[in-house]
């Protein structure tokens, strides 16, 4: 199934660049192009597209605000949301927001279309890099007295059964430990690993190992 795409960003040159990449490629469609969150929003709703690649940064309605309004759409994309270093002050906001990935905009092209075709089959792609920002964000907030929300009762009732195995692989990922790394302080495989952090994410209803992290930052089990 060849994946429908919105590309969202300001910059005409990225815009028409991006759009080139993808459309050079089999797996995906670009069905429209918007440069700011109310042209976006318009154009999910003519287009309805799988993905929405969205720029976090734009004037008028930013990638932030968009991303809520399109994932509260009646058939709402899935965003990706595209960074670059230095821009990363709404990274924590948006995971709450409901993006599916975050992306460099130097990310290969390549890489972008697989990344693109995983997202859209309902998985959750993050570039290693982002998440070693957003942890060390979250590690500042928590250094500066400004932890995250209080844990919900249901977060606290799933967290107080896991058992020592998925307790400690929590800590480590909360640690921003790669599955290799993982695999290497456990004494396990890196495929025996990848499985458990899939079914640990599902146990705790959670979309990728960043929410995953930050989740025992605010558990206060990464430190």
């Amino acid at each position: 199934m060849v994946v429908s795409v919105l590309v969202v960003d300001d910059s005409e040159i990225m815009r028409r660049g991006l759009a080139e990449v993808l459309e050079a490629s089999r797996e995906v469609h670009v069905v429209g192009q918007a440069w700011d969150g109310h042209s976006a929003i318009e154009a999910a709703r003519q287009f309805v597209p799988d993905v929405a690649l969205v720029d976090i940064r734009m004037p008028g309605m930013d990638g932030l605000t968009a991303t809520r309004r399109l994932r509260l759409l009646p058939r709402p994309p899935f965003v990706v949301i595209l960074t670059m270093f230095g821009e990363d002050e709404y990274l924590v906001e948006a995971l709450d927001a409901g993006v599916s990935g975050f992306l460099l905009k130097n990310t290969p092209p390549d890489q972008l279309v697989r990344a693109i075709v995983l997202v859209a089959q309902g998985h959750s792609i993050v570039d290693p890099a982002v998440t070693g920002r957003i942890m060390q964000l979250a590690t500042a907030r928590r250094q500066a007295g400004a932890g995250g929300p209080e844990l919900t009762d249901d977060e606290r009732a799933v967290l107080a059964s896991l058992g020592e195995r998925d307790r400690e692989l929590l800590v480590l990922i909360g640690q921003g430990r790669s599955n290799a790394q993982i695999a290497e302080q456990l004494g396990a495989g890196e495929g025996t690993v990848r499985g458990q952090v899939s079914r640990l994410l599902g146990r705790l209803g959670l979309d990728n190992r960043v929410q995953a992290a930050l989740l025992a930052y605010r558990a206060e089990l990464s430190r």
